[in-house]
């Protein structure tokens, strides 16, 4: 039983050590930002952050359609 935890722990500790080599040796690294509206491809293509692109259907309706009367 503990060696299954130790070589679990090993593996985990090696894949996390692999997963931040380039944070560590970059000077200024930093993990990849994977937000949405961060990405130039996907700019191109017209897609948003979904709180962008509510923020720019509520910029479109005047003051009686933001209202919601129902």
């Amino acid at each position: 039983m503990s060696v299954t935890i130790l070589f679990a722990f090993i593996i985990l500790m090696g894949s996390i050590a692999l997963l931040s080599v380039r944070v560590i040796l970059k000077k200024d690294g930093r993990f990849p930002d994977m937000h949405i509206g961060n990405h130039a491809a996907l700019r191109k293509k017209g897609i948003y952050c979904i709180k962008t692109q509510h923020r720019e259907e509520d910029g479109k309706k005047n003051l009686f359609e933001r209202m919601d009367w129902n």
